[in-house]
């Protein structure tokens, strides 16, 4: 789903953090283009969303048992719920297939259904003449002696060292990478790193810290079937309310608890995939849940940050990057009350049990914030733009990117911030600033 207009003014709504130097209506275009591109299902419509004339390009997938049952349960409470947007093809699209409802999407799509950049983009980019070379990892950007980018020294399979040269050098190795990279790439003029004449190359790395509550049920549901993705969302408690105790919200995406495979791993606390009473938890479990993932929104701050190793390197010989993370007391309340409230909405729906997993140890996979923008190079890495301020040519247009990190997932934010810079480049090519 998209990012929502209030999470580009966090300050000014909520006193916290820092806005955006852009806005839900500078990436408008762009959210359309990125459901075009990668053939999104939904319904218009969502009252949680600004209105917007243009339907998403497919219609929604099923909502399935569950996702009625939940949301009929919402209705009932008068909380929001809507079928959910997402990069799973509800019919046919370019070129590729409909979802079939297997629910295995978490380890692969055999149907090519499920949106992935090696079956929207790179085909494409490919057949334009673009170059990918896969196995290969970036040493280092290289400069002149003007401070502009000349290109990559990059390491092949095999270990050999190369030297790409470029006009312009676009940076998207995620919020780990990419500082990882401007800082491998200090030199004299640049001691402190690359792009890191602020200070903040690396600095206020977010994640979603992420809940699971799930309900069981005695009729079947046959939520053994169906996307993930997910079937509904809510945005209820999405915006603050300082009664909560904390700022901010979470996001609601309620998921089919997957077939045999899943429901016999031990992915939530608890669950063992052992001993006698294994079958017993499979009969139990196998079609009978709906779990609602809960997505928190995490806040900027100076000591959750990436830098280089001292002591680990990858099997290249380069240094490691080296995470310092902790979740903040805002989060926890808030996924304490999120937990609870997601609890009331599955017992309105009927389960007969709740069981919980207060945080999913493995769910640290949006990586966002440590090279932010901003107008302000004194306080920022990127322009409004995606370009570094230290160096004119060089961009970055992955999560590291986000001033604050929203509490839904960043992958269509993402993506239309990359169109919306790479329209940019393109515009402003003539003016460009390039090495000789």
């Amino acid at each position: 789903p998209r990012m929502l207009p209030s999470d580009f003014r966090v300050r000014s709504l909520d006193g916290i953090a820092d806005d955006w130097p852009i806005s839900y209506d500078d990436l408008l275009p762009y959210f359309r283009q990125t459901d075009r591109d990668f053939g999104v299902s939904g319904l218009a419509g969502d009252p949680a969303y600004p209105p917007d004339p243009e339907d998403p390009p497919l219609p929604p997938l099923p909502i399935g048992a569950a996702g009625l049952k939940v949301a009929r349960a919402h209705t009932r409470l008068g909380w929001h719920w809507w079928p959910e947007f997402n990069s799973i093809l509800s019919a046919p699209y370019d070129g590729r297939r409909p979802c079939v409802q297997r629910s295995t999407c978490q380890s692969g799509c055999n149907e090519g259904a499920k949106a992935s950049t090696d079956l929207t983009h790179w085909p494409k980019a490919i057949a334009k003449g673009a170059r990918l070379i896969t196995n290969a990892r970036v040493r280092r950007i290289e400069t002149d002696a003007k401070g502009l980018a000349t290109g990559a020294t990059w390491i092949d399979r095999d270990g050999a060292e190369h030297f790409q040269a470029a006009k312009v050098v676009v940076v998207a190795a995620n919020a780990i990478g990419t500082p990882r990279l401007l800082l491998l790439s200090a030199d004299a003029r640049h001691p402190d790193g690359l792009a890191n004449s602020s200070g903040l190359v690396g600095k206020r790395l977010m994640m979603h810290p992420f809940a699971n509550v799930a309900g069981l049920f005695d009729e079947p549901l046959m939520s053994w079937q169906g996307q993930f993705g997910d079937l509904i969302e809510s945005l209820e408690f999405y915006e603050t309310d300082e009664r909560r105790g904390f700022v901010r919200g979470a996001r609601w995406g309620l998921a089919p608890t997957g077939g045999p495979i899943n429901t016999a791993l031990p992915s939530r606390a608890g669950v063992q995939s052992w001993g006698p009473d294994h079958h017993l938890h499979v009969r139990s479990h196998l079609g009978h849940g709906a779990n609602w993932g809960l997505f928190a929104e995490d806040l900027p701050d100076e000591t959750n940050r990436v830098t280089l190793s001292d002591t680990v390197t990858d099997s290249s010989g380069i240094a490691a990057p080296s995470v310092h993370y902790a979740m903040g007391d805002n989060a926890r309340r808030m996924l304490d009350f999120h937990i609870e409230r997601a609890t009331e909405s599955l017992l309105e729906a009927g389960a007969h049990s709740i069981e919980v997993d207060r945080l999913m140890r493995y769910s640290g996979w949006h990586l966002l914030g440590t090279a932010r923008m901003g107008d302000d190079p004194k306080t920022s890495v990127l322009d409004r733009w995606n370009r570094t301020h230290d160096v004119p040519n060089l961009y970055v247009v992955d999560g590291s990117s986000f001033v604050t990190s929203s509490g839904v997932n960043p992958t269509s934010t993402i993506v239309a911030i990359a169109l919306r810079a790479a329209e940019h480049m393109i515009e402003t090519r003539f003016e460009q600033q390039v090495p000789a």
